[in-house]
Order: C-alpha cells, then structure tokens, then sequence
C-alpha cells in the first residue's frame, strides 16, 4: 500500500475547523468522560478536520503545520474538551514519526494521512533481537488514544540471546517499536480523577515479531530533515492542552460571575488568573516561534543561546502548572457551585490535576533545564532536544 495524495489542507482550515468543533465537544463532554475514551464519531470529526495529518509533510499530500499552528489546533480543541484535545495531541504525531523511518518504509506503514498513532515511549519492554527484526513483548501504561489507534509506538530495551545490549556510554540500549494495532491487546485500567475520555489504558504486547525498518530512535531522522525532524518534535504541542482548558476556564468563570461585576474579590481573581493565564501563553510561544525561526533557517537546536533552549521545556512546564493553579483559583471563586458534575469547573479540576502528574510538568524538567544552564547533567535530556 502506498499514500494516496488527498486533498491539501492548510493550516488556516484545519484550525477553523478545530474552533468550530469546540462548542459540540464541550456539550458532549460528561458523554466523552463517562465514555472513558472518545467517541467513534468525534474521532471521524478529527479526521475529517485534519487534525491527524498535521505533522504529514507536504511533498506526501500532507499540510506540513508548524509546531506554533499545531499547537494552536490543540489548543483550540482543549478549550472544547481536555480529553479530546489530549488525544488530538498525541494522534496526530504520526507524521513527526514518519520522519524516523526511512520514507518507503513510511509510506507503506501510513497508507492514509489520517491514522492514528498511541503509546509509550519510555522502555518498559524487551525487545529480543532475531532475524530481520525483534520479538517485542511487555505491557505499558498511559496508551492515550489507543482504543482508537491504527499503530501503537513503544519503548522498549534491546536483548540479544537473553543479554541486555548497551549503547555507547555502557546504559541499557533501547528503540522505539511501531505495531499495528490489532497486535495489541489492551487492558481497561483507565479509571482516573481526569482526563477520563482519554482512554490512556495499559496495554500488553505479547512476543510479537517487528522489523528491524519499524524501529526508530530520535537520535536518527531518516527523511524530512528541518523544523519537524527534531528529537523533542513530540512535545512540542503538549501546552495547547493547558492553555486550551485554561482559556475555557477564565471564560466560564466570567461569564458566570456577571452579576458581581462590582465584587472586589471577584475582580482581583479574574484580574490574576487573566495574567497568569496571558503570561503562560506568551512564554510557550515566544519559546516556540524563536525555536522554529532557527530550524526553519536551516539552523539546528544547538543554534539556540542556553536561555532560548532551556525556555522550551520550562514553558511547557509552566504552562501545565498554572492551569492548574488557575482553574483551582476559579474553582475557589465559584465557591459551592463548582462542586457538582454537571460544573465544568470541576472537570477542568480534574483534567488539569490528571495532566500535571505527566512528566513534562514534574519536577526533572525543572532539574534538566537547570542542570543544562549550569552546565550539569540534565536527568531527562530528550527534554532539552539533547540526545
């Protein structure tokens, strides 16, 4: 199977789509949570927006977003519903992978510009080297989307006749697997406080045989060299999702605050979570448009100044933690009508106290960009883009 060239859609339609999708994902919000994954035709309305394709390059039919247009289609999904814009995130770096892999290998792989990709990156399984390829097995936490992925991507370290294989430093080797889905069994664990449409469940593979053409490693871009063929290129959207929550949060709190217009607490709330929310948003694409002015210049990562690079991964960081901090501030100001379900103050609670526990708004970023401005060791390099 090869790609069939579709219809082109540029940034500027697959982000209009995504604003005007937001409304229906937020009245269909408690259904995507009691769901526990999302819906079958929400994920066809993703599809059809474009959403998936983003990262596709150009020269396969693809639009070839930038990570700034990316980021801002994710975030216009999450002002609708967190899970979606999560599962939108991590959908749609299928075309970022694509560029790990040699090009006719992708290009069979992905027979649509369309599919969906889930899974772990970190290695919790083992990989037994054996003729053209591996035999992977293991189970992994945190599948988000999976129930509807077409190929799974997962972490996993290297064997070879039982023994752990090592990399240049004398660690523990490990790779990138990608699996199609239907190898893939997966284990309904995802009963969560949020981000409950996700449908992040464990998954297990079971001695499944991959070839050695559909492992990858971000140290090694195989095609589609440039902005998106950069180890860090997966984590670059991830904020949309805070920001996307938190603008939804100060809107609804606003609006529901109306009547105390002239309350001298309400106004001070608002007025800080506004700036907290404006200096968050600010820092993750001042980052992320200086970031791609180099790399789309032809320069590298290392073209950056330390401040420039270590500002991508804390504003990420940033941007998780005063979401949470934000809708906490509003949920506080609405007082007891931010307890009950139907409140989407106490969905955004709980989404945005889910996703701060994901290691981009952890504590090792804070080290790892610390550690890189003062010339230590960074305990999470791919973080830094460093591999």
């Amino acid at each position: 199977m090869t790609v069939v060239a579709e219809p082109h859609t540029d940034s500027g339609e697959i982000l209009a789509r995504a604003q005007e999708l937001a409304p229906l994902l937020r009245e269909r919000a408690e259904e995507i949570e009691r769901a526990r994954r999302l819906p079958a035709d929400i994920v066809d309305l993703l599809r059809d927006a474009g959403v998936f394709r983003m990262g596709f390059a150009r020269e396969w039919g693809g639009p070839e977003l930038t990570s700034v247009e990316q980021t801002e289609v994710v975030e216009a999904l999450s002002y609708g519903d967190a899970s979606v814009g999560w599962c939108a995130m991590i959908g749609s770096d299928t075309g970022l992978y694509a560029r790990f892999l040699e090009e006719s290998v992708a290009k069979e792989m992905f027979g649509s510009l369309d599919m969906v990709t889930a899974g772990l990156l970190f290695p919790t399984g083992r990989a037994e080297r054996t003729a053209g390829g591996f035999r992977l097995s293991g189970r992994w936490q945190f599948g988000s989307g999976i129930t509807h992925a077409d190929w799974v991507v997962s972490g996993a370290f290297l064997y070879r006749d039982g023994d752990a294989e090592r990399d240049a430093t004398g660690a523990p080797d490990s790779r990138l697997f990608m699996v199609p889905r239907a190898q893939v069994e997966i284990i309904d664990t995802w009963h969560t406080t949020g981000l409950a449409g996700s449908g992040s469940c464990d998954y297990r593979i079971a001695d499944v045989f991959v070839p050695e053409e559909h492992t990858l490693e971000f140290s090694s871009v195989r095609h589609g060299f440039g902005a998106l063929g950069q180890p860090e290129v997966h984590m670059r959207t991830m904020p949309g999702v805070p920001l996307g929550v938190m603008r939804a949060a100060l809107d609804f709190a606003r609006a529901e605050s109306a009547a105390k217009s002239d309350d001298y607490r309400t106004q001070v709330t608002i007025g800080e979570c506004e700036a907290d929310f404006h200096a968050a948003r600010a820092g993750v694409y001042t980052a992320m448009h200086r970031q791609w002015e180099i790399l789309s210049a032809g320069g590298t990562l290392d073209d950056l100044s330390p401040d420039e690079r270590a500002a991508l991964p804390l504003s990420r960081l940033h941007a998780f933690r005063t979401a949470r901090r934000v809708v906490s501030r509003l949920y506080d100001l609405r007082q007891t009508a931010a307890i009950y379900r139907p409140s989407p103050l106490d969905r955004w609670l709980r989404d945005t106290t889910t996703m701060c526990q994901h290691i981009v708004a952890q504590d090792r970023i804070l080290q790892s960009a610390g550690a890189y401005l003062l010339g230590g060791t960074p305990s999470f390099k791919l973080s830094l883009g460093l591999v």
